[in-house]
C-alpha cells in the first residue's frame, strides 16, 4: 500500500475541473457569471467548433489590477467573500474561487484585463501544465477578455466524452439564454463560427423585458403567457407563466431564478407541478419564466459546485408561497384575459392597441404586458352558485330560463362592440358537440361537454370546500407499518390529516392506525395514499395527495354529470353556458386539461378565404 501524499497542484485542479468544467457550456457559464459580478453591461461571446476549439468572452466590467492576475488563476482565490458570514448570505453569482483555475488546468487560457481606461492593461497566460502563470502588459479597454482555446487538449479521455459540435453549441447557447433572462439590463451577443446567433440589447422597461423573453423563449410563449407578481414581506415572485393550453411535450421551457441565479430544484418543480395539477393535459409540461427574490440569508447556494441547486432555510414556506401564487393566478384567468388584442397599424410602422390606446414601435411586442395581465392574474372572483339539484339535463334545461330570447331569432340584442361579452353570443350548434358564437374579435368555437364539465367540477369543489369533507369511522382500525421517521411526521401533521378527513393515530414506534377516512375514499387504497402523503411531507414539507385524490373523484362525477354529445341546446341555453364559462375558474380547460374553447379572429377567417389579397 502506498503512503499518503499531497496531490500536485495540477492534478488537484484537474480533479476540481471534473466538477466545474463538464463541457464548453460550463466554461461559458462560469466566465459569464464572473462578468456579471464585475458589473458588466455588455458581454460578447465568440465561439468556434461548438466551443471546443475557441471560447472568447469580452465584457466592459470593472476589470482587475495587474497584481491580482496571478492570484485570479489560483484555486480558492476570490474577491466576493471574505468570511463565513459572507458565505451565509452570498449575493454574487460566483464565490467558490475555483472556476478560472479549473478552466486553466484543462485548456490554453489567456485572461486580458484593465481596471482603468486611462492605463494600459495586462494579460495572464496559463496553458494547463503546472499552472505557471505568465503576466505581461497588453492593451485593453476597461473590462476583461477571457480566451479559452483547445478545451481538454491535455485530458484526451475527457475530450472523448464531448458530443457533436451542434450538440455542444446547443448546450452553450442554452447557458447564454438563461443568463440573458436573468439580467435584462445587460446586453449579450453570441457568435458561432463567425455567424451572429443572438444580439440581445439591454433594457429595463416592460416592453424591453417582454421583447427579450419573446426572443429567447419564442413569440408564441409570450402570446400564451400571463404576467404574475406577488409580494410578501419575505418573498417576491414575478414573471411569466404559460397558459395550460401552451404546454410542452418536455420540460424544455422552464426557467426559475432565485435572486438572479438560475436553479433546478425539486421543491420548486413540485410546487409548480402542483399548481398546474388539474389544468394540464396528461404527460405535458408547463412553460414559465419566474423570478423569486428572497433574503440571501434564507437560501444556501453552496450546495453543489455548479451552483444549480440551492437549499432553502424554510422550504415548506417557499413551496406553499410559489404554489399558492401560481394556483391563484391560473385560477383567475378568464376568457376575457385570453382574447387577442385589437391592433391597427400606426403611422411609424408600429401598432396601436385599440383597446388600451397604447402605441408600440415597429417590431414591438404587445403580449402579456404586466399592466394588463397583472390585473387578470389577481382580479376579484365571486364564486359561482352551488351545483343545481338534479342531473345534467335539469341543469341544461334551466339555462333557458336564465337568458330568454331577446328577439325573433333567439339572439340577445347586440349593441356596441364593447358591450359584447368575451365569448360573444351563440349563433348555432354544430353536430351536437360544438357551440358556435360570435364576439367582437370574430368566431368562438366551444366544446360544450368539456366546458360544462369544468363548470360542474368547479361547483362540486366549491360545495365540498363550503360543507367540509365528510368522514366515516372504520369499524376496525387499519394498522400500517411505517418507519420511525414517518411516525414522527404523522404526529407532527395530525391537524393536517384531520382537516382532510383522515384520523391517524400512533400505534407504536413503527406503526400507525387509520381510524377514520373521507367518505369519498372508501373504495380507494387508503394505505398507499397515506404512504404517499407521508413521503411528500418528508421531502417537500407539504402535500396535496389527498386533495388530488378527492378532486379525481369529483372530476369523474363532473364528467358523468355533464351534458353529453348530441344533446341539442337552445340558443338561450348555449348563451347561459357561455356566461357561466366567463365566470368560472380555469374554464379554459376541462378537468383533463383539454381546451374548452378557441377563438378564430376575423383576420384568420379572411386568410382562409383569401380576402383582401
Amino acid at each position: 500500500m502506498s503512503r499518503i501524499h499531497r496531490l500536485s497542484t495540477r492534478l488537484a485542479n484537474q480533479i476540481a475541473a471534473g466538477e466545474v468544467v463538464e463541457r464548453p457550456a460550463s466554461v461559458v457559464k462560469e466566465v459569464l457569471e464572473n462578468s456579471l459580478d464585475a458589473g458588466a453591461t455588455r458581454i460578447d461571446i465568440d465561439v468556434e467548433s461548438g466551443g471546443s476549439k475557441l471560447i472568447r468572452i469580452r465584457d466592459n466590467g470593472s476589470g482587475m489590477d495587474a497584481q491580482d492576475l496571478p492570484l485570479a488563476l489560483a484555486r480558492h482565490a476570490t474577491s466576493k467573500i471574505t468570511s463565513l458570514e459572507d458565505l451565509e448570505r452570498v449575493g454574487s453569482l460566483g464565490f467558490r474561487g475555483e472556476a478560472l483555475a479549473s478552466i486553466g488546468s484543462v485548456s490554453r487560457l489567456a485572461l486580458t484585463t484593465n481596471s482603468d481606461d486611462g492605463s494600459e492593461g495586462c494579460t495572464a497566460i496559463c496553458e494547463g501544465r503546472e499552472m505557471e502563470v505568465q503576466v505581461r502588459p497588453a492593451p485593453h479597454p476597461q473590462g476583461t477578455t477571457v480566451e479559452v482555446r483547445d478545451l481538454f487538449f491535455n485530458t484526451p479521455a475527457r475530450r472523448k466524452f464531448l458530443r457533436t459540435e451542434k450538440t455542444e453549441f446547443n448546450h452553450l447557447e442554452e447557458v447564454v439564454k438563461r443568463l440573458a433572462l436573468s439580467r435584462f439590463d445587460v446586453g449579450f451577443s453570441l457568435r458561432h463560427n463567425g455567424k451572429v446567433i443572438h444580439n440581445l440589447k439591454s433594457g429595463t422597461s416592460d416592453a424591453e423585458r417582454q421583447r427579450r423573453v419573446a426572443t429567447v423563449c419564442g413569440p408564441a410563449f409570450m402570446e400564451q403567457a400571463i404576467y404574475i407578481e406577488t409580494d410578501l414581506p419575505d418573498f417576491r415572485l414575478w414573471g411569466w407563466v404559460g397558459l395550460p393550453t401552451f404546454s410542452r411535450s418536455q420540460a424544455d421551457l422552464q426557467y426559475f431564478f432565485v435572486n438572479g441565479r438560475v436553479i433546478r430544484d425539486r421543491l420548486i418543480a413540485h410546487a409548480v407541478k402542483q399548481a398546474y395539477r388539474d389544468v394540464l393535459y396528461h404527460g405535458r409540461h408547463p412553460a414559465f419564466v419566474l423570478y423569486l427574490e428572497v433574503d440571501p440569508a434564507q437560501v444556501d447556494v453552496n450546495v453543489h459546485p455548479t451552483k444549480h441547486e440551492v437549499r432553502f432555510r424554510d422550504g415548506r414556506t417557499v413551496h406553499n408561497f410559489i404554489f399558492s401564487s401560481l394556483h391563484r393566478a391560473l385560477a383567475d384567468v378568464r376568457p376575457a384575459d385570453q382574447l387577442p388584442e385589437n391592433v391597427v397599424a400606426a403611422d411609424d410602422g408600429g401598432t396601436i392597441n385599440t383597446t388600451t390606446g397604447e402605441i408600440s414601435s415597429q417590431g414591438g411586442l404587445a403580449w402579456g404586458a404586466p399592466s394588463q395581465a397583472a390585473g387578470s392574474g389577481f382580479g376579484s372572483y365571486q364564486p359561482a352558485a352551488r351545483p343545481l339539484a338534479g342531473g345534467a339535463m335539469e341543469q341544461v334545461s334551466s339555462y333557458g330560463q336564465l337568458h330568454p330570447p331577446a328577439n325573433q331569432a333567439g339572439l340577445p340584442e347586440q349593441g356596441a362592440a364593447e358591450d359584447v361579452p368575451p365569448l360573444g353570443y351563440a349563433v348555432a350548434q354544430l353536430k351536437g358537440i360544438y357551440i358556435l358564437a360570435e364576439n367582437a374579435q370574430g368566431m368562438v368555437v366551444v366544446d360544450m361537454h368539456a366546458a360544462h364539465e369544468r363548470i360542474t367540477y368547479e361547483r362540486l369543489k366549491q360545495s365540498r370546500d363550503t360543507d367540509g369533507i365528510r368522514s366515516q369511522p372504520l369499524l376496525v382500525p387499519q394498522a400500517v407499518a411505517v418507519s420511525q421517521r414517518e411516525v414522527e411526521v404523522a404526529a407532527e401533521h395530525s391537524e393536517l390529516f384531520e382537516r382532510l378527513g383522515l384520523a391517524i393515530e400512533v400505534g407504536g414506534e413503527e406503526s400507525l392506525l387509520i381510524r377514520q377516512i373521507p367518505v369519498t375514499l372508501r373504495d380507494s387504497n387508503v394505505e398507499q395514499l397515506l404512504r404517499d402523503v407521508l413521503s411528500d411531507l418528508i421531502e417537500y414539507g407539504s402535500t396535496d395527495r389527498i386533495e388530488a385524490h378527492l378532486d379525481e373523484i369529483l372530476s369523474t362525477m363532473a364528467c358523468h354529470g355533464s351534458v353529453r354529445a348530441n344533446r341539442r341546446l337552445t340558443i338561450p341555453e348555449m348563451n347561459a353556458l357561455l356566461r357561466d364559462m366567463e365566470e368560472t375558474e380555469r374554464s379554459g380547460q376541462c378537468n383533463h386539461g383539454r381546451p374548452t374553447w378557441t377563438q378564430l379572429s376575423l383576420e384568420e377567417l379572411d386568410k382562409l378565404f383569401l380576402r383582401g389579397r
